[in-house]
């Protein structure tokens, strides 16, 4: 089951953050947010958002090379992993991925590995409209 939660239209990166921080606002450790949008959509723009609530005063820089990039302290915690290179069920072992439980986990392209999502989560869509608005659909599924 999926439940649309918000359909944000965003005119710019700042737009694009406070959709983040909208998602953000909402979440506790142990959720999940699998993120969907083609390379220089926004991604990691939204993921900032997420940190102004979740790890404020953190920078936030893409996972590309380092797989998983960790924001905040505690239980208060943004795991922020990008899935790209990610083929199969060994690369996420290889890289630890099923340790990260005390933290919100954001993972980019998801599309890359359904068989690792939980059987709840929300699904952060980014879809470019023109070259500089983007269409952000939020839902939960269940």
């Amino acid at each position: 089951m999926k439940q649309t939660l918000f359909k944000i239209l965003s005119h710019s990166e700042e737009e694009t953050v406070s959709a983040g921080a909208l998602l953000g606002s909402l979440l506790k450790t142990g959720d999940f947010v699998a993120m969907y949008g083609d390379l220089g959509a926004g991604k990691t723009a939204f993921v900032r958002g997420l940190a102004t609530v979740l790890a404020p005063g953190w920078t936030v820089s893409s996972p590309t090379y380092t797989v998983v990039n960790e924001y905040g302290e505690g239980k208060g915690r943004l795991c922020h992993f990008d899935m790209y290179r990610i083929r199969g069920e060994e690369d996420l072992e290889s890289i630890g991925f099923y340790d990260y439980r005390d933290c919100v986990i954001v993972a980019e392209w998801c599309e890359n590995v359904p068989f690792a999502l939980p059987a709840c989560y929300y699904r952060v869509t980014i879809d470019k409209v023109t070259k500089d608005s983007r269409l952000i659909t939020i839902e939960k599924r269940k």
